[in-house]
């Protein structure tokens, strides 16, 4: 049976573009992982003993409230729906769930006090964690998914997360490389600053790339590599607008230079935007200089002006 309800079989799934982590999904993630709390799930790490003490029956409330404490001080143990904690919080949060737990399994019964005694298996617990947390998260359009890592990610718009996802940067420069893979991990960030830091290594790769052909006459290096990316004069001619504009953007707005005079980008959509302005042009113009994992292999035209024109459009 599919796990998706009868609107997202009929209509598709919401879009992941959300950025905040509103009451109402902080409040299904208190209940899910408050009763998992009580259904012993962090046990492992801090467990709640038999009175015998002869074996873990549960989670000890007591020594996690302290351990999450002195991690998220806006964080209480058990979890209180009645006031939502800043994003990043809640997403560092899942991270520490999905580290501390494993799920119960219950072995021997004591008959006296009426509880099993429990073992734990860390990978099952995990993987359901990571299934019901995305599926909540799913459900609410928010652009955050937990990894098999435990880590979160950002996710990036589908126009151009198979690119982010499966380029592989091989321009011959190592610096150069290591600049384009800096911006994509940034990028990719949950953190809107983080974000903001890979506009500014992105657009610095770019003023690399303008020297890849003559180092020494960026001018001419850079008219080599738009030559390259398309011998149509008109697709040719709006390439060289769209090199133009997005360097007068990295110029003027707050991505290269930070005097006052300069525009702050404050909002995570207009980074979306701009990122993928720059990578699209970066990923013509480099052609061959990135490459593709097998299973996300792009076809491309002679000029490249069909693989641009599907990140752009």
């Amino acid at each position: 049976m599919s796990n998706l309800y009868f609107s997202e079989r009929e209509f598709g799934q919401k879009p992941r573009t959300e950025n905040e982590i509103g009451a109402n999904i902080w409040g299904g993630l208190v209940a899910y992982i408050n009763g998992l709390i009580d259904n012993g799930y962090f046990g492992d790490k801090f467990p709640e003993m038999c009175p015998d003490n002869d074996g873990v029956v549960g989670t000890n409330k007591s020594t996690m409230s302290l351990a999450v404490s002195a991690e998220f001080p806006e964080i209480k143990i058990p979890l209180d729906a009645s006031e939502t904690p800043p994003t990043l919080i809640i997403l560092d949060f899942l991270e520490f769930c999905h580290e501390h737990i494993a799920k119960p399994i219950q072995g021997y019964f004591h008959k006296f006090w009426g509880m099993h005694h429990l073992s734990f298996d860390t990978e099952s617990g995990q993987a359901e964690f990571r299934q019901r947390v995305n599926r909540i998260l799913s459900r609410n359009g928010i652009a955050f998914e937990l990894q098999d890592n435990g880590q979160i990610a950002r996710l990036a718009p589908p126009i151009v997360s198979d690119y982010l996802k499966g380029a592989i940067f091989q321009t011959g420069d190592s610096f150069l490389d290591l600049m384009l893979e800096t911006a994509r991990a940034k990028y990719l960030d949950p953190s809107l600053q983080v974000r903001l830091e890979a506009l500014e290594k992105l657009w610095d790769a770019w003023e690399r790339i303008k020297t890849l052909e003559q180092p020494a006459d960026k001018k001419k290096s850079i008219g080599i590599l738009l030559d390259k990316a398309s011998s149509d004069p008109k697709f040719r001619e709006r390439l060289e607008r769209e090199a133009i504009e997005l360097t007068d953007i990295g110029n003027n707005f707050m991505i290269r230079h930070t005097e006052m005079t300069k525009t702050p980008i404050t909002s995570s959509a207009h980074v979306d935007y701009l990122f993928h302005r720059m990578f699209a042009l970066i990923y013509l113009v480099l052609g061959n200089r990135i490459g593709k994992k097998p299973e996300n292999k792009v076809k491309q035209d002679d000029k490249g002006a069909k693989s641009v024109e599907e990140i752009l459009f």
